[in-house]
Order: C-alpha cells, then structure tokens, then sequence
C-alpha cells in the first residue's frame, strides 16, 4: 500500500476510533444515568414500601392495643354484673325467706302490695291472686270492717284484711272496692289483682317488683359496690 493510502486509511482509523470512543462515552453516560435514576426510583420505592410498612405496623398496634383495651373493660364489666348479680340473687333469697316466713313486716308489706295494685287498676270489683299460704293469712282476717275503718280514721293498731284494704282503696279512689281471693299462684309472694272481667291485671309480685325496679336499683347496687 502506497503511503498515501496508509495516510487515508489511518486517517479513517483515526475518525473511526474518536467516533467510537464518543459513542462509548455516550453509551456509558446513558447507562450511568439509567442505572442512577434506577437507584433513586428503588430507594423511593424501598422508603415507600418500608413507610407504608411502618403504618401498618403502627396500625395493627393501636388495633390490637384497642382490642385488649376492650376486652378489659368488656371483662371488668362481666366481673361487675356477676357480682350485681350475686346481690340481686341474695336480696331475692332474703325476700323469699322473709315471704315464707309468718312475720309481721311481710304481712304489712303484703298488705301495702295489694293496696298499691288495687289503687293502680282504680278499684272496683278485682280478683286477688296470691300464693296458697299468703290466702291463708288473708282469709283469716275478713270481719270486722267498719272497725278497721274507725281505727285507720283513729290511727290505732288493728289486724288488716282485704275488706279493710278495699275500704281504703274506695276512699282513696271514690270507686266501691271488693277484693276476693282467687286462684292461688306461683309465686315467692307478693300478688297479681286483675278486675273480675279480667280486661285490667297489676302484677305486682316480688318477682315483677324486682324487674321493675331492676334497672333503677342496679346503678345503686353499683355505686355501693364499686
């Protein structure tokens, strides 16, 4: 090859390799930045995924600590209620040791219960339920009304029966009263009045009193307790 042509050739070698080296540098400038935009996009993602990681974790946490929290409370109030409900069950033990007892103050409460009922209907004609013992007091103290009448008028001390007790529910009323013992019941006592119709009924049993008076008593029964 002449030196001209070796010269032309070189030359072409020359502009060939500068091409290249430029294309290379380009090349690695493109893959440089390629792989840093890489990088930053799996930083960013690897904060995002360990960010989003941490509120779920911290989620989960306030869930949990807010379930045993509950359960706590929801606990605390089963532990509670058992024992409200040990006292009811022993007040209601008491009242029936009491009602099967032949005592004075169950027979005055008795007393009180049937007026209290017989007052609510309005009086008239009513049926009084009791338990087979309760109907045997009562049935053993039907006479002698008008002088129950004058001793309640005079505050003296008398036996009470249902006469003496209708005699002061029609007073009370303005409406003629007579009670007549009916059907015994089950009961621990207390007594059901209806009118003779059976269209009206009280019930006012221990039982029935204690449910009504359940809800009341219970935030009472709790503050002693508690």
């Amino acid at each position: 090859m002449s030196s001209g042509a070796e010269k032309i050739v070189s030359t072409i070698m020359a502009e060939a390799q500068v091409k290249a080296d430029e294309n290379k540098a380009e090349a690695q400038a493109k893959c440089d930045a390629i792989l840093a935009d890489g990088e930053k996009r799996a930083a960013a993602e690897k904060d995002k995924i360990l960010n989003d990681a941490a509120k779920q974790a911290d989620l989960r946490y306030q869930q949990i600590i807010s379930e045993a929290k509950m359960n706590g409370r929801r606990a605390e109030l089963e532990a509670k209620e058992e024992v409200i409900e040990a006292a009811f069950n022993k007040a209601t033990e008491e009242l029936t040791n009491i009602a099967n007892s032949n005592s004075e103050e169950y027979t005055e409460a008795l007393v009180e219960m049937i007026k209290e009922a017989a007052t609510e209907i309005g009086g008239g004609d009513l049926i009084v339920l009791l338990k087979a013992e309760d109907a045997d007091k009562v049935k053993g103290k039907l006479e002698g009304i008008a002088d129950k009448v004058k001793a309640l008028i005079k505050g003296k001390s008398n036996s009470v029966n249902l006469n003496s007790i209708a005699s002061e529910v029609s007073s009370d009323s303005g409406v003629e009263t007579t009670l007549e013992i009916g059907e015994p019941i089950e009961t621990i006592g207390g007594a059901i009045l209806k009118t003779r119709n059976g269209e009206i009924q009280v019930n006012n049993t221990i039982e029935a009193r204690m449910l009504r008076f359940k809800k009341s008593l219970r935030s009472d029964v709790a503050k002693t307790l508690f």
